[in-house]
Order: C-alpha cells, then structure tokens, then sequence
C-alpha cells in the first residue's frame, strides 16, 4: 500500500481527533459549569447536550457541501468550525454564549462524520478499507484519550481550570486544518459527481502508481454512474430500502448502548461509588478504549465487520448487565459513599472561594450535609449515622465525611471496583464492537451517487440519539436508579444482537463497485 495513501488517510481521520476530543472534554468541566451557573438538572443536561445537538444539525446538513464542493473543503471547513467552537466556548461567559460554542463545534463533528470516513473509503483498496476508514475511529478514540488526560493535567489551574480545558483545542483544529490542504480531492467525487475525469484519473495515478493507463482508465469508467443507476428513483426509493434500515439500526444500536451518555458522565459515574480518582479513573477509560480500537481494527479485515459486531454485543450485554447488578446490591452503600465525596467537596471550595460567590456555596453546603446525613440513616449504608452541627466547622465537617466516605466504602467492599471494571469492559466492548464497525459499515453500504446522503442518514440517526440520551441523562440518573438506567442499556443490546443476527450482511472485502449486488440492490 503506497505510504501516501496512508498519509491522506491520517489527515482525513484527525477529524475524527478532533471529534474524540471535543466530545469527552466537557466531562472534566461539567460539575464545575453546573456549579458556576447553578443550573438545574434540565439545563445542565441542555448545556452537556449542546454539542451534540450541533452535530445533529451538522450531520443532517453534511451531506450537502460534501457533494456540492467536494470532500477536501468540507474537511477544511470542518477545521475552521472546530476552530471558532474551541475559542468561543473557553471564553463563554453564561451559559447561553456557551451553549452556542458548544453548537458549533458540534456541526463541525456532525459533517466530519460525514466527509471523513467517506473520502477514506472512497480512496482505499478494497483489501484494506476497513483499515484505513477505520482510522478515523482510532483518531476519535485517540482523541477522548487525550481529552481525559488533559482534563487530568489541568484540573489544578484553579477555578479557570474549565477555560483551559476547552480551550486547548485550538491548537490541534489548527493543525488539523493547515493539514487538509496537503490531501487530494477524492477521486470519486471528481468522476461520478463533479465529471472531471482527468483530474479524477491524476488521483487515481497517485493511489495506484503502478497500475498502466489501461487499468486507470478501467477504474475511472467503474466510478461513472450508469444512465439506469440514474432513473431507478431517489435516496427515499424502494430499491435503497436494506442499505437504509442498515445505516438506520446500526447508529440507533450503537448509541442504544449508552456509549456517549457514560463517555460524557463517567467521572460522575465512579463518584456514585464514592471513587475520589474519577479523573483519573477516566484516563483508564480512554486507555481502554485506544487499545481494543486496535484490536478491532487489527480483525476487521481479518474476520469480518458482522463477527466483531456479535463479539461487543455480548460484551456490552455481560458489562452493562453486571454494573446494574452492582448498583442495585450495593446501592445505599454507594449512596453514602457519594455523598461523603460531594460534601468534602463541597467543603474545599468553600475554603478558597471567590466572595461573590460564597453565599451559594453555603447553600450547597448545607445541601450536601444533609444528603450524606439522609444517606447514612439508611440501615445498610454501612456507615454510622452522622450528625453535623449547624456551626461545625469545615475541617471538622470534611473528617466527618472522611469518617463515613471509609466506613460505606468498607462496607460496599468489591463494588466500586466491580463498577470500574464492568465500565472498562464496557468501553473494551464498543471499541472492538460498534466503535471499529460504524463508521466503516456505513461508507461502504451505498452507491456512489447516494454514499454522502446515506454516510449523513446514519450519522445524523447517530447524533440525534446521542444528543437525545446525552440531554436526559442526567435527569434519568436523578429519577431512576443507576442499575435500573443501566439495565434499560443491557436490554437494548440484547435487541442490537438479534438484529445482528437475522439482518447485518458482511462486508469485508467486497468491493464498492460490486456492493450493490452484494446487498440485493443492484440496477436491473
């Protein structure tokens, strides 16, 4: 394989870097938003819910300048929007101008969706598309790496700590940016969309160098769109029914599976279990996911896109299914333990707190003090009841809480780290599962005059149930009981591996000129 097929493939797949990045770096800043703008449970989980509306839009819309200006600018685009998304955010100052930032970056993650895996595939060799389109999963698993653990590195700058962390994407949307102008137009889009042939055969020179003027010009009469392709209806026509309910279901499925809501909240999700490491409990998170990425996309051209979907369906059902078995067994245990951790929390910023904002964090204060008292009268919390006088001070409040933080976690013994573990097999799961599949699937399922409207019907499925579940989360988490959100999470992967089962073709392999017959939809 020509090593700047490669290089192209890299640049095309650091949207998805951006994309990883820009999607998990809020967990780190979202407890210190809620606190700063003292948002309700319904518009906390509207500003988390921000960006992926954004992407919503974006991948609705994605498909349009794909096709309309070609892959390459789109990407460019892509670059710009993170840019302005990043900067904007970390300066916000309410949550409103925030909330707009966040859209943004947002749209730009929701058409990198679109054009990236689909200039990836358009340019790779059968053999090794799986490959090299899934790079851009391995760039968005890379990239929620690198958020958790510059969210890590940052957490101490103080109360800005939160500008810092959003607004240190402006350097890679920067690179990523300056680096698009390296690529080519795909060749494809060049032929079949814009029918400039001899550009399209200069990339396709490029891509195969050692292919005669007879098999370039083979190749480029392959990418032309018959006249019968043409009239056989539109992209909402019965002939593109399987590719369609494909594209459907499988982005339905993949955020079915809670992936972007505990992507998003796992630092809260280990403080449930009273964890005080929820930062860097994350980082294992993205460490996780970056290793059986490679390992997913090592198979996916050796055993097939079909095979490693049933293997993250049973991981995610064996995970999902034990973190709500260890939420519900050791639930007032975690309850007290949880609380222990937000009042010493609570306590530490009120020590070094801005006056202006003193009188609400004695209010959160008071709150918190009287959660970890509720929380420890419960019989089997595991920790003696506590009682907190009105004019106790904070060192003594915070050993109070040390006190019952040790004695509910003592008591709750293997649970945390059974959560942790379920969690991190959940992650191992999507990565070697869904997250090397998706992206990949998606792009090659449709014909080439309809890929970018398929490539944006999939990922605008994807995003408008990820920005959907994301939005509600945290009021599921505040009214239902985490093993009960969980085992909801369980249950519908048990309906991704029926589908699995009766209706996913494989893929590996077939080329994109002979798909249509693979998938029944071929022109009469």
């Amino acid at each position: 394989m020509d090593r700047r097929l490669i290089l192209w493939s890299i640049v095309a797949a650091l949207a998805g870097f951006l994309f990883g990045f820009d999607t998990v770096v809020i967990s780190g800043a979202e407890k210190t938003l809620q606190k700063l703008w003292n948002l309700s449970a319904v518009m906390h989980g509207l500003a988390m819910g921000s960006a992926l509306w954004g992407t919503v839009l974006g991948s609705m819309v994605g498909g349009w300048p794909t096709d309309h200006f070609g892959r390459k600018k789109t990407l460019l685009w892509v670059g710009a929007l993170f840019l302005i998304g990043s900067l904007w955010s970390a300066l916000a100052n309410d949550v409103y101008s925030f909330m707009i930032a966040r859209f943004i970056g947002g749209i730009a993650i929701g058409i990198s969706t679109i054009a990236a895996p689909l200039y990836i595939s358009e340019i790779s060799p059968p053999a090794h598309r799986g490959r090299l389109a899934g790079m851009f999963q391995f760039n968005i698993v890379f990239g929620i790496l690198v958020a958790y653990g510059s969210n890590f590195l940052l957490g101490g700058f103080g109360e800005n700590a939160w500008r810092w962390m959003l607004g240190v994407m402006v350097l890679p949307s920067v690179v990523y940016t300056l680096a698009c102008l390296l690529i080519p137009e795909s060749p494809r889009w060049l032929i079949s969309r814009r029918g400039d042939r001899s550009k399209g055969e200069a990339v396709l020179k490029l891509i195969h160098p050692s292919a005669s003027a007879a098999e370039i010009s083979d190749l480029a009469d392959s990418m032309r769109p018959s006249e019968s392709r043409q009239t056989q209806g539109g992209f909402w026509s019965s002939r593109l029914k399987t590719p369609i309910l494909l594209a459907f279901f499988v982005a339905f499925f993949n955020q079915l599976s809670g992936i972007n809501a505990i992507l998003y909240f796992a630092p809260r999700i280990f403080g449930m279990t009273g964890s005080e490491d929820a930062l860097a409990q994350a980082i294992g998170i993205g460490i996780t996911n970056l290793i059986f990425t490679f390992v997913g996309l090592w198979l996916i051209d050796r055993i097939g896109r079909r095979t490693l979907l049933y293997i993250g369906s049973f991981g995610y059902i064996i995970s999902l299914g034990l973190c709500a078995l260890a939420f519900f067994t050791w639930a007032p245990q975690f309850r007290a333990a949880s609380s222990a951790v937000d009042l010493k929390a609570a306590v530490d910023s009120m020590k070094d707190a801005n006056p202006a904002r003193v009188a609400k964090l004695e209010e959160e204060l008071k709150d918190k003090k009287s959660a970890l008292v509720a929380a420890t009268a419960e019989p089997k919390s595991g920790a003696q009841p506590v009682v907190l006088l009105e004019n106790a001070n904070l060192e003594s409040v915070k050993a109070t809480a040390d006190e019952a933080l040790s004695q509910a976690s003592k008591a709750a013994g293997s649970g945390g780290m059974m959560v942790l573990i379920c969690i991190f097999a959940f992650i191992a799961a999507h990565a070697i599962g869904q997250g090397a599949v998706i992206w990949v699937f998606i792009s090659e399922i449709f014909p080439d005059q309809y890929r970018a409207a398929g490539q944006a019907l999939g990922s605008a499925t994807h995003w408008v149930f990820a920005a959907a579940l994301t939005t509600v989360f945290p009021l599921m988490m505040a009214k239902m009981a985490p093993g009960t959100v969980f085992l909801f999470f369980a249950f519908m992967m048990v309906l991704q591996l029926v589908w699995v089962k009766f209706m996913v073709p494989e893929t590996k392999g077939v080329p994109l000129e002979e798909m249509e017959a693979k998938l029944g939809i071929a022109s009469k």
